[in-house]
């Protein structure tokens, strides 16, 4: 007979406030046997009633009856204990009807027999994992009893089941308990989840806090997942210093690192920069027991990483490792091998793997074509650059226009017009706006190739693209300067000057030297006074080069053209020239005095150079001209004001030199003569006679002066690059007097004797525009 005991026992005294049940082996209606003995810790008689209330049978009772124990539920005529799932389920079936709060304590408080620790861990996890409120409810007051006991079990239950996202503080509050225990390390499973659980949601304040109180604390119990859940949740934000501190602790202690493990750490240490720890690691990770293999992304970012630092032998040895495993090769992995070997200079070890890509049946993305195409490009394989281009366009990849501009300028510089421009004018059709450099790439190839209309054509264009002009514009003028296509630039300056296109001085002096070589002289005349009225100012240099083109002229016509370009120039030396030519009643005084005022207005620390170059050449052409007392003149300012200043050097009683190396021919033979005319007045008047006397000539000037002083009958002796004689000779040879008439500017009649023979020994001749050239004819008369 089944007999209802719950809620039907009537006692004068109840512990706690609840029922305690207790079914013993004697009454009506159970089982036949001895009545239990009485035990002093039952303090109170229960009486147990059948449906109608009537009584059945008094037994002791009011003691905790023990779920599992204690027999407290009739079965016909057996009694049977509570089974411990059922209590278990009671508890979870109270947490889960009240959930929280005072009616779920005293549900709890009124149960007719106190849970333990173990019952409690079995109600906890029999409830839903979906739920956490009956969990924290039936804990919260689980830990309020005496009877509670901490336990591992317990708490990682708790942490495991509790979402961080909305209970982060509950599981710092757990954590921080759980660490003031006196003995934390018998709580590994909680502290594990708790990191793992804050790692896991993306809460990596929380998860580093918690791990380095884990560190401070001497704490070697974490577990693999829970330094794999730390380092991804480090990695993905970026913070990979941290990740290796959290690395470096995981080796401290003792952890045992796992596939995952690797496959966080590998990547990041290459990606990184600590590509040998990487290696390393990834060797440790090859030879690990488990691991039948490394994962392909691994493998990708190793190659990817190794290649872009220079290390192409060990990508390449991986990328081979990664195919022989049975990886099959991504794009981008093909992609950095093929981009490393091309950025390296190794071409063709980088168009072979393209090839092996192709074969293999990667299709290669946009990024790849584009930096093969280019690559062969600038290398000069331009055919090979233009088939790659055309795969390009049938694969449906739009060409950027850095690959269209690299492709014309490539061309351009090979100088291939045809192709070249179909480029640009299929660069133009696809409305891609060339840039900067290609439009100077195209107007450098167009004006070394001579094609002036089409050059012109194409910077009207790039003016049309809102660039600026006129820097490129004069470029293209320099470049046919320096070609020495001076009719071409003359039509260029032209047509700049039609567009509106100004240039500046420094090209038009440039064009205007390249017109004076060339004996363009009609169009360096403008050239000059467009010179002049930009507001540039004619040097003594660029004058000076303009007297030299008048010595070496043999046309009268040109002659007067040149003349009237010194006119043009309106340098001070101009006038300077007019008046050395007049006589003393225009110049009101001396020529000696008029050439020092000249001088005296140069600035030597600018104009020291250009006055020695003016000076070689105003000789040259005072000596032409037969003007030797104003060459003399000239020569002995310019030795006065020290712009010759090593030319003659008395060494007392030993040697007298004249070193005439860097001067011109005529400025040679006045120095020689004048500097004698000195020696001849220091020995003959002041009794000084050196031991010798030498004329560093050179190799250039020393037939000249030779040819000069051998009609003579000097004792000059000739060797390679200096006359000498001994002093005493030279002494009886300055007594001679044609010798006096020729070092007192009295040119001897016989003209033949030195003027002749010296035109047709050495004639004139057109060097370039600054460089001195010998005499035309010394007896020549203008």
């Amino acid at each position: 007979m089944l007999l209802r005991v719950g809620g039907l026992a009537r006692s004068t005294r109840l512990r706690g406030g609840a029922v305690q049940l207790f079914l013993p082996r004697c009454g009506r209606g159970l089982s036949s046997g001895p009545p239990p003995p009485q035990d002093p810790e039952w303090t109170d008689t229960v009486e147990y009633l059948d449906e109608s209330g009537a009584l059945l049978s008094t037994a002791p009772g009011a003691r905790p009856a023990v779920p599992g124990a204690d027999a407290t539920i009739l079965s016909g005529a057996s009694a049977h204990p509570l089974p411990r799932p059922a209590a278990a389920a009671r508890l979870a079936a109270l947490a889960l009807r009240h959930r929280s709060g005072a009616p779920l304590s005293a549900a709890l408080s009124a149960l007719p027999s106190a849970p333990d620790p173990p019952l409690l861990l079995l109600a906890a996890a029999s409830l839903p994992a979906s739920d956490p409120v009956p969990l924290i409810s039936l804990v919260a007051w689980a830990r309020l009893q005496p009877w509670f006991v901490p336990s591992d079990d317990l708490s990682s239950l708790l942490a495991a089941r509790l979402p961080p996202a909305t209970h982060s503080s509950e599981l710092l509050a757990l954590f921080d308990d759980t660490l003031g225990l006196p003995d934390p390390a018998a709580f590994p499973k909680t502290l594990n989840a708790v990191v793992s659980a804050l790692a896991t949601h993306g809460l990596l304040e929380p998860a580093f806090y918690c791990f380095k109180r884990l560190r401070d604390a001497g704490f070697k119990g974490l577990e693999t997942p829970a330094y794999n859940a730390l380092l991804s949740l480090l990695l993905t934000r970026g913070l990979a210093f941290k990740a290796f501190e959290v690395l470096d602790e995981m080796a401290s202690s003792g952890c045992a690192l796992d596939e995952g493990t690797y496959e966080l750490a590998v990547p990041a240490l290459a990606r990184a920069g600590r590509i040998d720890a990487a290696r390393k690691m990834f060797d440790e990770m090859k030879q690990r027991e488990g691991v039948v293999r490394a994962p392909a992304g691994v493998y990708s970012v190793m190659v990817d990483v190794l290649a872009k630092a220079g290390r192409l032998d060990a990508a390449m040895g991986m990328y081979r490792e990664m195919v022989a495993v049975g990886h099959r090769v991504s794009t981008a992995v093909s992609t950095a091998m093929v981009e490393g070997l091309v950025r390296s200079g190794k071409l063709d070890a980088g168009m072979e793997l393209w090839e092996e890509m192709r074969r293999g049946g990667l299709r290669p993305n946009f990024g790849l074509y584009t930096m093969v195409v280019e690559a062969n490009a600038r290398s000069g394989r331009l055919n090979i650059a233009a088939k790659l281009f055309a795969d390009m366009e049938k694969a449906g990849f739009f060409p950027t226009p850095a690959t269209y501009a690299c492709l014309v300028e490539m061309h351009a510089s090979a100088g291939q017009v045809d192709a070249a421009m179909r480029l640009y004018h299929s660069m133009a059709n696809a409305g891609t706006r060339p840039g900067l450099s290609t439009f100077t790439a195209l107007l450098t190839m167009l004006a070394n190739k001579g094609m002036l209309d089409l050059a012109a054509k194409v910077l009207l264009e790039m003016k049309s693209s809102g660039f600026p002009i006129e820097v490129t514009a004069s470029d293209l003028l320099m470049i046919y300067i320096k070609d020495g296509s001076t009719d071409l630039a003359l039509r260029w300056l032209r047509f700049m000057g039609s567009a509106g296109i100004r240039t500046n001085n420094f090209i038009i002096r440039q064009l205007f030297e390249s017109c004076m070589k060339t004996g363009l002289y009609d169009s360096a005349r403008p050239l000059l006074e467009t010179y002049v009225a930009g507001a540039a100012k004619v040097d003594l240099i660029l004058y000076t080069s303009i007297l030299a083109h008048l010595v070496r002229c043999q046309d009268e016509s040109s002659e007067r053209a040149i003349m009237d370009i010194l006119s043009a120039s309106k340098h001070k030396a101009h006038d300077f020239m007019c008046g050395l030519f007049t006589g003393p009643e225009q110049r009101k005084q001396p020529v000696l005095s008029f050439v020092r005022e000249f001088f005296q207005g140069i600035d030597y620390d600018v104009e020291e150079s250009a006055a020695r170059y003016f000076v070689n050449v105003l000789l040259n052409y005072l000596v032409l001209m037969g003007q030797m007392n104003r060459a003399r003149c000239v020569w002995k300012v310019a030795y006065e004001n020290k712009l010759f200043a090593k030319a003659i050097v008395f060494d007392q009683h030993i040697a007298w030199s004249l070193d005439v190396r860097s001067l011109s021919v005529g400025a040679a033979l006045i120095a020689t003569v004048h500097t004698l005319h000195r020696f001849r007045k220091r020995m003959l008047y002041y009794g000084v006679v050196p031991r010798r006397i030498k004329l560093v000539t050179g190799p250039t000037l020393k037939m000249v002066v030779a040819q000069v002083l051998a009609s003579l009958e000097s004792p000059f002796e000739v060797s390679k690059v200096v006359l000498r004689a001994p002093g005493d000779s030279v002494l009886e040879w300055f007594k001679k007097p044609i010798v006096q008439q020729f070092l007192l500017n009295e040119i001897p009649s016989k003209a033949d004797v030195l003027m002749h023979r010296l035109n047709v020994m050495f004639p004139s001749s057109a060097p370039d525009v600054r460089s001195l050239s010998f005499p035309r004819s010394l007896g020549m008369s203008r």
